[in-house]
């Protein structure tokens, strides 16, 4: 392996920008890996836990450029190195040091002199950086959508406490969703409008529900995103219980849906009083949570799975989902299961979603499946090594260990694939179980790319004798640019399982493996719900 690394001095990009760059770097010329981050103290961290911390970046400042390559070519290094400045140098201002006509703005008053009615402040910077212009936008009488991560919680307490005073909203820091009056932000669904407002701190859970809202024939009104500790102690749900305020005095929302992991007790306790006391149906899906005494209480209604939290809020709506039959789904995956050899007896999911990676345990651990994992439900099953499968196994391949000095999962799927393809080897795996997300954000054709490697990953199996089914569902709708009805009709050309949401493909993948299995975790026929 070589690296080659340069620094491009006194120049910010995003990090959003600087991942599609590397993406684009990649898919260019061929290297194996591209990575473009500042030059922050906690990115060259992890350039030096990825092995990539070159001594070329050593004195890289915050506000410079790194740009870091990894191959065995040093012909392709090379080329990769000039294909990044040149990507980078297109967005500059012309070496004549005239500004171009739509020069960006460079400060967030900068931006608001050129869109004066703006509301709304979309913050993707270093961590370090991210709170001061999270303030500034406040200051400025600006609503927040913070994409970057790595902020203290006191600094994010600090700010969701002035936004509070300000009745601005703070979405984030870590916040990757939301659809504010029908625009997307971050990674997002084309969704119908519609009266079902959602409030989540789970970014790729309210894509998820989103899109069944969309399929069951309803639309959303607004989704909020919250940021990933919203819930935690420290924060006390603020973006949470603010959010619940602004849905209950939106005029176009009618019923309410909360999609977050399990919260502390006393964080809990207070979102589930805001939920009763607004005045509106709200149905609550946290994600996991064995406590079910607060399924029917006044206008809050439990969820506990995603396609069920999108089912419910449909309902009270007043439409009436077109749900389908299960026996089809029942029969397939029976047959599924008697063309694999004795041997083969664990699941093995490969996620680019968070959620889903939790979802999925979930649900196996009610069919009495316990599965191992590096975003384990407890800390008996974490995993030793994350790069290591063992017997049953979830794996959230959008965590930090896999992403550094990587584009995410639902942008570049070489991980996965290289994953899938150590995993259809070995001869004890029964079933693998893959998510493809859609929207705003995300590959543009996924299951074009993944599609060769499933081929591969089956033909592997084929050759040793066995038979692998590949389970896969696909969030997303037939309005998003990747169109869903041709990213499903692709992956059925290459053979696999193709389940209608993540719910069913949690349930069918543990059907294979224990037989037809209810929420409860009995087995009897006909089958529970596997939608």
């Amino acid at each position: 392996m070589a690296i080659k690394a340069v620094i491009k001095r006194n120049l910010y990009k995003d990090s959003v920008a600087l991942m599609r760059i590397a993406q684009e770097v990649v898919a260019r010329t061929g290297v194996r890996r591209a990575t473009l981050l500042m030059g922050t103290r906690g990115n060259k961290d992890l350039l030096a836990q990825a092995g990539l911390l070159d001594a070329a970046v050593q004195n890289a400042q915050p506000s410079d450029v790194m740009i870091v390559i990894d191959d065995e070519a040093v012909d392709l290094i090379a080329q990769a190195v000039r294909t990044a400045e040149s990507l980078i140098e297109g967005e500059q201002p012309r070496r004549d040091g005239k500004e171009p006509a739509d020069a960006p703005p460079r400060s967030i008053a900068m931006g608001l002199a050129l869109a004066p009615n703006a509301n709304l402040a979309q913050i993707s910077v270093p961590g370090p950086y991210a709170g001061a212009e999270a303030l500034k936008a406040l200051r400025q009488g600006l609503n927040v959508f913070l994409f970057s991560d790595n902020m203290p919680l006191e600094q994010e307490r600090a700010i969701k406490e002035l936004g509070r005073r300000k009745g601005l909203l703070v979405m984030g820091p870590d916040c990757g969703t939301a659809i504010i009056h029908g625009v997307p932000l971050g990674f997002a669904n084309v969704v119908r409008r519609g009266h079902i407002g959602l409030v989540g701190a789970s970014g790729t859970g309210l894509q998820e529900v989103t899109c069944r809202i969309h399929q069951m024939g309803a639309g959303v009104s607004h989704a909020i995103g919250t940021g990933s500790r919203d819930m935690y102690e420290e924060i006390g749900g603020s973006t949470m219980c603010h959010a619940l305020e602004l849905l209950a005095a939106d005029r176009d929302t009618n019923v309410i849906v909360i999609v977050s992991k399990p919260p502390s007790a006393a964080v809990r306790q207070r979102v589930l009083r805001d939920a009763e006391s607004i005045g509106k149906p709200v149905v609550v899906c946290f994600l996991g949570s064995s406590d079910r005494g607060i399924a029917s209480q006044g206008q809050v209604h439990l969820a506990s799975t995603l396609y069920d939290a999108a089912a419910q809020a449909v309902k009270l709506v007043g439409v009436r989902p077109s749900l389908g039959e299960d026996t089809p789904l029942q029969e397939a995956i029976a047959g599924e299961a008697r063309k694999l050899r004795a041997e083969q007896k664990y699941l093995r999911g490969l996620f680019s979603g968070g959620t889903f990676c939790s979802e999925a345990q979930i649900i196996w651990r009610q069919c009495q499946i316990t599965a191992y994992s590096n975003a384990p439900l407890d800390r008996e099953h974490r995993l030793a090594d994350g790069a290591a499968s063992r017997e049953h196994c979830a794996i959230d391949l959008g965590s930090d260990e896999f992403t550094v000095g990587r584009p995410h999962p639902m942008i570049d799927h070489r991980l996965r694939i290289e994953r899938l393809l150590a995993e259809a080897r070995d001869p004890s795996v029964a079933a693998i179980l893959l998510d493809v997300v859609l929207g705003y954000g995300s590959h543009e054709d996924p299951a074009g790319t993944l599609g060769p490697a499933i081929r591969e990953a089956k033909a592997a199996a084929a050759r040793d004798g066995r038979y692998l089914p590949i389970i896969c569902f696909v969030c997303g709708t037939e309005d998003d640019p990747q169109i869903l009805s041709v990213q499903e009709e692709k992956l059925r050309r290459e053979g696999v399982f193709l389940a209608p949401s993540s719910t069913a493909a949690a349930r069918l993948a543990a059907a294979l493996v224990r037989g037809v299995t209810t929420e409860s975790g009995q087995t009897r026929r006909p089958a529970a719900d596997l939608r």
